[in-house]
């Protein structure tokens, strides 16, 4: 079947080309085209399946209508809600999303931007994995980008991120405020600034409390493995911890595992914190005590910030932090004094 084109439909209304494209492309009330003249055109469209070109439509306005968005990796359930959150935030917008997975690899992600670069995307989205902020600076300068989740010390580029330093000190206060003294914090990948930061607010917490000396960081990875074979570590060794702080959902899963083969019950023998707040986590036994953070609201805001960019209404370097919450479970129990000798 020969494909609809605005010429066909407007030999077959009697309308001119230009009437028609203007009917079908929502401009009909800026070149006063009437109701029913709409009607006509609208109901014929229709009938014949008429979708338009975005390839002419972007030529004619020198926009592809997508976007890109990296990601470090799509099997994490945190970085597929990202994904997720997006998709449906570019599809509101009449964007087609192109999903770039890095594994957590700079090469990769410098690999994918160029590939994003020549498809024309009107913008990125980039949950980085890279530690050098000057090469996105120098791409920042052609093509409209927001960091998300991920951002650098000191850049000028646009970035909405959580708080992570403060998530990571919440969630070791609140072990502290539960009468912990022994907590094992299993990283994520060193040179990740979320991981780095919320290492830096467990630190925080340890040294507020006067446990400075007990502080204990391990694994560079998020991963499931990472937090299995981290977890089993610390079970071998003559001080184990009472309780475990995993810095992501995934680390938490390999934790869980490993707590699971060596007999131990949560919170009675070991109390959980995690990084992340995943659905799944309420329906464990127990439900998981995490840090929360703002992934929809996340989302929405470097969509705004990165629209603004392509529309050049707004500033191009808008750079906020969320502020994330405790959500309390089961998972940690209180130590009291005489039975935390540790």
């Amino acid at each position: 079947m020969q494909k609809a084109t605005l010429i066909g439909i407007a030999q077959r209304t009697g309308f001119s080309v230009s009437t028609v494209s203007r009917a079908l492309s929502g401009q009909a009330e800026k070149y006063r085209i009437s109701k029913k003249a709409i009607e006509i055109i609208s109901r014929e469209a229709e009938r014949c399946n008429y979708t338009p070109s975005l390839l002419a439509k972007g030529l004619r306005m020198n926009k592809t209508y997508t976007l890109g968005l990296i990601i470090p990796g799509i099997d994490n359930p945190y970085f597929a809600n990202i994904a997720s959150a997006m998709i449906h935030e570019a599809k509101t917008l009449g964007y087609q999303m192109i999903i770039i997975d890095t594994l957590e690899n700079a090469a990769n992600e410098r690999e994918g931007i160029s590939s994003l670069m020549s498809r024309k995307v009107d913008g990125m989205v980039i949950v980085t994995s890279d530690n050098n902020a000057s090469y996105l600076e120098n791409i920042h300068r052609d093509v409209p980008m927001v960091l998300i989740d991920r951002h650098f010390a000191d850049t000028s580029l646009p970035y909405v991120c959580s708080d992570n330093r403060q998530g990571g000190y919440d969630a070791t206060q609140y072990l502290i405020g539960m009468g912990h003294r022994n907590i094992l914090c299993i990283q994520g990948v060193q040179r990740s600034m979320p991981s780095r930061q919320r290492v830096d607010g467990y630190h925080d917490a340890m040294r507020r409390a006067g446990l400075e000396r007990l502080t204990r960081v391990v694994g560079n990875d998020f991963t499931i493995q990472n937090g299995y074979l981290e977890t089993k570590l610390a079970f071998s060794s003559p001080n184990p911890p009472t309780a475990i702080f995993a810095l992501s959902n995934t680390i938490l899963l390999g934790t869980l595992k490993a707590i699971h083969e060596l007999g131990l019950r949560i919170p009675d023998d070991v109390s959980i914190v995690a990084f992340d707040n995943q659905i799944y986590m309420d329906y464990l036994n127990p439900a998981i005590t995490r840090i929360s953070q703002s992934t929809a609201e996340m989302c929405t805001l470097a969509m705004r910030i990165l629209m603004q960019q392509i529309s050049g209404d707004g500033s191009s370097d808008v750079q906020m932090l969320l502020p994330p919450k405790i959500v309390v479970c089961n998972s940690v129990r209180i130590m009291h004094p005489s039975t935390d000798g540790r």
